[in-house]
C-alpha cells in the first residue's frame, strides 16, 4: 500500500510540475509512514513539508494543492490535510484483503524491492586472524554480517560478501612457532610452552599431523631454540619480547623450512574456517589476502598517494600519517622504525583497493572493541581522495556464553573457549543464527543455552518456526478430513475475514515489505525478527480461536488462504535470515 500511497503522490508532482505549479527540477524524496493515530487516517506523508521551502510555499498550501492532483483510487476513501502540512490518507478496508492475492502471487518474491536500484556494496565481515577456530565470539559477526548483505540484496542492491584474511604479521608468526614448538613435543624434546604463544588443542592437533607426516624433519634441539632469549613473564621477564625473540630463533633455524609451519598452520585454519561459516550458513564472494597486498605492492602504492597528498610525516626513524588533521584523536605510525608496516599501513591499502574496484559503499562489521579503530580509518578514506561517507562502519558486542551462573572464558591465545562449532553442536543453527540477530548488534549479548534448546514457546525461534508448522499441519489435516481447497473460492470469499483476528493478520501481512526495506536500509535485521514473532503471536492466537476446517467451503477456504499466506510470509522472513521452516515439530 505504501507504493500505492507514493505512486499517488508522484502523479500528483508531476500534474503540479506540468501545471507549473513547482519548478520542474525538483525532485523531493517521498516518505510515507504508518499513522500512529487510527483518527489520523492508515497512512500519512510529509511531502508538503519537504517541497514547501524549494518550492517557496507554505506548507499547507502546497498540501491543499497536492491533495487536489491526486488521482482517484479504489484503495484509497478519503485524504486530509493535517497540522503544519501532513497529509493523511485513509484506507478502503476492502483492500486490505488484496494483500493476501499479492503474496500467493509473489510466493518468495513478496517483500522484494528495487529500492537499492543495483547500486554496489561490498559488507565485509568476520574476518577473524586465522590463528585458531572461531568462538561464539565471532558468531554474533558472521550471523549479524550475512543477514545485513542478504536484506542489502533483497532490497536491491548488488551485493559483495568479503572476509579479509589476516595472513601477514606478527600473529602469525606466533602461531608458526607455537606450532613448531609443538611439532618439538611430539619429536621428544622437553618444551616449556612461552606464555605469550597459542596453547589451543587446534596447534596440537596442527603439530601431529606435520609430525606424522614428516617425522624429524624439522628438528631442532630445544637449548638451541632458547640460545640467548631473554627470560618469559612468569620468570619475570616480557611475555611479548620473549615471543618475539622464539619467533627469531624459529625463523633462524629453520630458515626456508619456517614458511611450511607458517602456511601449514594458515590453511589448516582458514580451511576449517571456512567449513565452519559455511555449515553455518555463511558465505563470501571472496577471501580477501593481506599478504596479497604486501606483494603486489599494494601498501607501498597506498603510502605513496598518502605522500603525496601532503599526508605522511617521518619522525624517530618511523613514518606517520597525519590522521589527527583529519578528525583521528592523534597521528598513526604506518612504518616503524625498522622498516616494517603496521598493521593500519596494511588496512589502508585494503580500503584503497575497495575504493577502486567502484563500490558505492563500504560495509565494514566489526567488533565493537575496534571502535577506536574508526577515526584513523575514516581520515585514511579523505586521505585518499575518496568521500568517507562511502564507508559505513556497524559495531558488534560480542556475544558472552554462560553456563549456569559461570561466564565462560573466550581467549583464542589460551585455548580456552567455546567454539562456534560447538555452539552450533549443542542448540543448533537456526537458534544460534536467530538469537545472534535478535537484538541491535550494538547491545550487549548474553547467550542463554538452556532458552535456546528448550522447547517451549518462550524460546522464540522455537515459537516461530511452529507457526511454519502449524499451517503445515492444518493443510495436512484438510486431507484427512477429506475436504478439497478450491484457491480461487477463497480469494473470491476474502471478505467473509472480518474477525478481529484475521484483520489483525491482514494487517501484519501487508507491513512485512515495509519491515524489509527498513531493516535492510537502517542495517538491523532485528526488526525481522520482531516482525516474525509478532506475525507468530497473531497467528497462534487465530489458531487457538477459530476452527479453519469448517463445513462451508466459502469461509474454509478464505482462512485457508490467509494462513497459507502467513505460511508465506514466515518462510520469506525466516529465510533472509537463513533459518529452516520445519513443516513439523
Amino acid at each position: 500500500m505504501k507504493q500505492k500511497i507514493e505512486a499517488l503522490l508522484q502523479h500528483a508532482i508531476k500534474t503540479l510540475k506540468d501545471e507549473g505549479v513547482i519548478g520542474s527540477e525538483l525532485n523531493p524524496q517521498i516518505t510515507i509512514d504508518r499513522a500512529r493515530d487510527a483518527q489520523h487516517g492508515d497512512f500519512a506523508s510529509n511531502l508538503a513539508l519537504i517541497l514547501a521551502k524549494p518550492a517557496q510555499l507554505n506548507p499547507r498550501e502546497l498540501a491543499v494543492k497536492i491533495i487536489a492532483a491526486l488521482p482517484q483510487d479504489d484503495a484509497v476513501t478519503k485524504v486530509e490535510l493535517a497540522g503544519p502540512g501532513f497529509i493523511n490518507f485513509f484506507i478502503n478496508p476492502n483492500s486490505q484483503y488484496q494483500i493476501v492475492g499479492q503474496i500467493h502471487q509473489l510466493g518468495h518474491e513478496y517483500g522484494l524491492s528495487k529500492v537499492g536500484a543495483g547500486k554496489k556494496v561490498q559488507v565485509e565481515f568476520v574476518s577473524a586472524n586465522p590463528t585458531g577456530p572461531l568462538h561464539v565470539g565471532h558468531g554474533r559477526g558472521a550471523a549479524y554480517g550475512s543477514v545485513v548483505a542478504d536484506l542489502l540484496q533483497a532490497v536491491g542492491f548488488d551485493v559483495h560478501r568479503e572476509y579479509y584474511v589476516n595472513d601477514a604479521g606478527r600473529q602469525m608468526d606466533i602461531l608458526a612457532a607455537s606450532v613448531w614448538l609443538r611439532y618439538l613435543e611430539e619429536c621428544g624434546e622437553v618444551v616449556t610452552f612461552p606464555s605469550n604463544a597459542y596453547r589451543g588443542d587446534y596447534v596440537r592437533e596442527i603439530a601431529k599431523d606435520i609430525y606424522k607426516n614428516s617425522s624429524n624433519d624439522y628438528r631442532r634441539p630445544i637449548d638451541l631454540v632458547l640460545e640467548n632469549t631473554p627470560p618469559d613473564e612468569p620468570q619475570g621477564g616480557d611475555k611479548d619480547l620473549y615471543i618475539d625473540a622464539i619467533i627469531d630463533r624459529t625463523k633462524t633455524l629453520l630458515g626456508s623450512q619456517y614458511r611450511d609451519f607458517f602456511q601449514i598452520g594458515l590453511e589448516n585454519i582458514l580451511d576449517d574456517i571456512k567449513a565452519d561459516l559455511e555449515e553455518f550458513g555463511v558465505s563470501y564472494q571472496q577471501w580477501f589476502s593481506e599478504r596479497d597486498l604486501m606483494d603486489d605492492g599494494s601498501v607501498q602504492k597506498a603510502l605513496a598517494r598518502l605522500e603525496a597528498g601532503g599526508h605522511l610525516y617521518q619522525q624517530e626513524g618511523a613514518t606517520w600519517f597525519a590522521s589527527s588533521q583529519l578528525g583521528d584523536e592523534k597521528d598513526r605510525v604506518v612504518v616503524r622504525e625498522n622498516g616494517q608496516y603496521t598493521y593500519f599501513a596494511s588496512d589502508i591499502a585494503y580500503h584503497m583497493n575497495k575504493l577502486d574496484r567502484g563500490f558505492d559503499q563500504i560495509i565494514d562489521i566489526w567488533g565493537a572493541d575496534h571502535h577506536g579503530y574508526v577515526p584513523r580509518v575514516r581520515a585514511a578514506i579523505q586521505a585518499l581522495g575518496a568521500d568517507a561517507s562511502k564507508l559505513k562502519v556497524l559495531l558488534v558486542q560480542f556475544a558472552v556464553l554462560y553456563r549456569g551462573e559461570e561466564r565462560v572464558q573466550m581467549s583464542t591465545r589460551s585455548g580456552e573457549f567455546v567454539t562456534l562449532r560447538e555452539l552450533r553442536s549443542e542448540v543448533g543453527k537456526d537458534a544460534a543464527r536467530f538469537f545472534y540477530v535478535m537484538r541491535r548488534s550494538e547491545q550487549h549479548m548474553d547467550f542463554d543455552l538452556k532458552l535456546a534448546t528448550s522447547k517451549s514457546n518462550e524460546n522464540p525461534v522455537f515459537y516461530v518456526q511452529y507457526a511454519h508448522a502449524r499451517v503445515c499441519s492444518v493443510l495436512r489435516q484438510l486431507d484427512e478430513k477429506g475436504f478439497s481447497r478450491n484457491i480461487a473460492l477463497g480469494m473470491e470469499n476474502l471478505a467473509l475475514l472480518n474477525a478481529e483476528h484475521e484483520i489483525a493478520l491482514l494487517g501484519t501481512l501487508a507491513r512485512y515489505p515495509e519491515v524489509l526495506e527498513r531493516a535492510a536500509l537502517q542495517y538491523e535485521p532485528h526488526q525481522v525478527i520482531h516482525y516474525l514473532r509478532d506475525l507468530a503471536h497473531e497467528f497462534h492466537t487465530y489458531y487457538n480461536a477459530h476452527q479453519f476446517l469448517v463445513e462451508d467451503a466459502s469461509i474454509r477456504d478464505a482462512r485457508l488462504n490467509l494462513v497459507c499466506a502467513v505460511k508465506q510470509v514466515l518462510a520469506n522472513g525466516l529465510g533472509l535470515l537463513n533459518i529452516n521452516t520445519p513443516e513439523s515439530m
